[in-house]
């Protein structure tokens, strides 16, 4: 019995070996196919296809693998506005490349300062004598600044375009915080920053719609001159200003009335749309289903035209999406994160640093950490250029007053120099439940900040005290990055929000262009001639299991509703189905644990994707978004 005790021990022990060599060439295998990248040799002769199914951003958010298969569902597509456009100037000189198709058919948007860089690339395209066509169920405005640019632009039959312009509503609470008996302790420095607003008011504030009049004004302004000028023969006018009567002209039929207005050249499904491609790109050899056509894909053409990166480095630092404190993102801009990086950079020698912003702002502590990181390599005597995307308000703003020069766009959204705290109590509530708060105090502060039973007026006056701190430290920065004394520094800040034509006149940008204009002006300040220097993007890593994760959860799950996805009922349900995100959000900023908001709640939603459905809001969030209906 022992010798037959030892041999099943002997066995057991080889059947866990096997097990745990075999779950080792699992992980490793694995690990191969995630860290897979595109491969070259997938591009072939034929068109190049550009299936935006999602959003266009400034810097990719991280997926967490795990997370993302546990909850089940698909995330939402994002695509790095500079890859676009690098594939779109490649594509130009390509002689493989006979066309460029754009699949619009689930894209979310983008900012109107990115659309308007690839539109430009697409001329480009255009200007090589390659046709650049798009695709969509429906087009409304973000389509419309991509699709101005092409040479053909068609519509399914099914489908429908509808111009609406910037602007819309937003929630208010001071109502619901009644009723609910919650205070909304209100601390700001700024009579137009109006991040507050919704919870404190019930409506908007007349500073406040003054100030977003003329910045949805310029933006507007832009947008339409973009198109028509890509577009002469469209009647935007028409569209715009009595859509009714333009709608009602084509007897309902959606698609008849854009075609008719000019914002569509041609009325085609999918396969007569394919067929077109086919005709100027070539027949798919490995296909003969209806509607194909030769093409190679986006991440595969990018990781093709790959390029030596000669000369000098000048290293790019990104501030994309709201700043926050600690290590966030990509995506999100934690301050420790990027001041990190920029630290680790300063034995790379770079020969100048350009500072890449794409931020509504957030927290100031961390707003301040990211620029004295910046500082740290301007006292090093290299160049130091900011350039702005779509918005660069608020913590935006504060990070690039450690900067020798600011480059904007025309409708760029910048400004909001200005600061709060919202900070609730529950002494209403709690009174009305029957609890009471007695205690015994040492000084006017012992047992404060007292969440139940309210603030003394010693605490409020700290409070207050503390947000017109920030607010004086902030304005004292861009007086001396603007040189501007600091009384006109305050007379446009208040929390005003500008547009960057605004903004340039007022003296807080000082130049028109993107970031080739931030290099190019950064690498004639170091001395280096045009073609001797190179970007490096600190911290940027290939997403290596990115794609594969999303194409494991887009098989199990629908792709994720587009706003043009669809007829106009399914246009409603979208819109609908994101309230409760909005609605989330909104608790989550009175009610979750934050410093000093150095934040542009004032400006435009971004197109950052919504919410992770795996991290909803938790105990007090949780309620106010229950109650509200979210």
């Amino acid at each position: 019995m022992n010798f037959v005790g030892k041999v099943w021990k002997i066995l057991v022990g080889i059947k866990d070996g096997l097990v745990l060599l075999f779950m080792l060439l699992f992980f490793v295998a694995l690990f191969a196919i995630l860290s897979a990248r595109p491969n070259p040799g997938q591009v072939r002769e034929g068109a190049l296809l550009i299936d935006l199914d999602g959003i266009v951003v400034e810097e990719k958010s991280v997926l967490d693998p795990i997370e993302t298969l546990l909850s089940g569902t698909a995330p939402v597509g994002e695509y790095r506005a500079r890859d676009i456009v690098r594939a779109l100037d490649a594509a130009a000189s390509d002689d493989r490349i006979k066309a460029v198709v754009f699949d619009l058919t689930t894209f979310l948007g983008g900012g109107q300062v990115h659309l308007k860089d690839i539109g430009e690339a697409m001329d480009r395209v255009r200007k090589a004598k390659k046709p650049v066509l798009t695709y969509a169920v429906g087009y409304a405005d973000d389509h419309m600044l991509l699709a101005a640019h092409a040479s053909e632009v068609w519509l399914d039959p099914q489908g429908l375009a509808v111009i609406s312009g910037p602007g819309g509503n937003r929630l208010y609470y001071a109502g619901l915080l009644e009723k609910l008996s919650v205070n909304a302790r209100v601390y700001r420095v700024g009579a137009f920053k109006s991040a507050v607003e919704p919870y404190s008011r019930s409506s908007m504030s007349d500073e406040a719609r003054q100030n977003l009049g003329g910045l949805y004004g310029a933006m507007w302004e832009e947008w339409q001159a973009n198109v028509t000028k890509a577009r002469p023969k469209l009647a935007l006018a028409r569209v715009t200003g009595d859509p009714l009567t333009w709608l009602q002209s084509s007897g309902g039929d959606l698609a008849q009335a854009a075609f008719s207005a000019g914002l569509v050249d041609k009325l085609g499904d999918r396969v007569q749309f394919g067929a077109r491609v086919a005709e100027l790109a070539g027949k798919d050899p490995w296909s003969n289903l209806p509607g194909t056509y030769a093409s190679s894909e986006l991440g595969a053409f990018l990781a093709d035209a790959r390029k030596d990166r000669p000369g000098k480095a000048i290293g790019v630092i990104t501030i994309a999406g709201e700043i926050v404190d600690g290590d966030a993102g990509p995506g999100i801009a934690g301050g420790r994160r990027i001041a990190d990086l920029l630290d680790e950079a300063l034995d790379d020698d770079f020969a100048a640093l350009v500072v890449r912003v794409d931020s509504p702002g957030g927290s100031a502590t961390a707003a301040e950490e990211i620029r004295r990181a910046i500082q740290r390599h301007r006292d090093r005597k290299i160049p130091v250029a900011v350039s702005f995307g779509n918005v660069a308000a608020s913590g935006g703003y504060w990070v690039a007053t450690s900067s020798d020069r600011i480059f904007a766009e025309p409708d760029t959204i910048t400004g909001s120099i200005g600061v709060f705290a919202v900070v609730p109590t529950f002494e209403q509530a709690a009174a009305r439940l029957g609890v009471n708060a007695d205690g015994y105090r040492t000084t006017p502060l012992s047992g404060q900040p007292d969440f139940i039973g309210g603030f003394s007026p010693e605490m409020d006056t700290l409070f207050q005290t503390s947000i017109s701190g920030t607010y004086k430290d902030f304005i004292t920065l861009v007086s001396k990055a603007r040189r501007m004394p600091v009384d006109r520094v305050d007379s446009v800040a208040q929390g005003q929000v500008w547009d960057g034509g605004t903004a340039r006149q007022k003296g807080l940008v000082d130049e028109f262009g993107g970031m080739d204009a931030a290099l190019g002006w950064a690498a004639a300040k170091a001395g280096l001639k045009d073609g001797g220097w190179h970007a490096v993007y600190l911290g940027e890593q290939s997403e290596n299991y990115d794609s594969l994760i999303r194409q494991l959860v887009s098989s199990q799950t629908a792709r994720a509703p587009a706003v043009n996805n669809g007829d106009l009922f399914a246009i409603a349900a979208a819109r609908s189905e994101n309230l409760g995100a909005r609605l989330a959000r909104d608790a989550e900023r009175l009610l979750g644990t934050r410093g000093v908001q150095a934040f542009c709640a004032e400006c435009p939603p971004s197109s950052a994707p919504p919410p992770s459905p795996a991290k909803r809001p938790e105990g007090m969030l949780a309620l106010l978004a229950w109650l509200t209906g979210g």
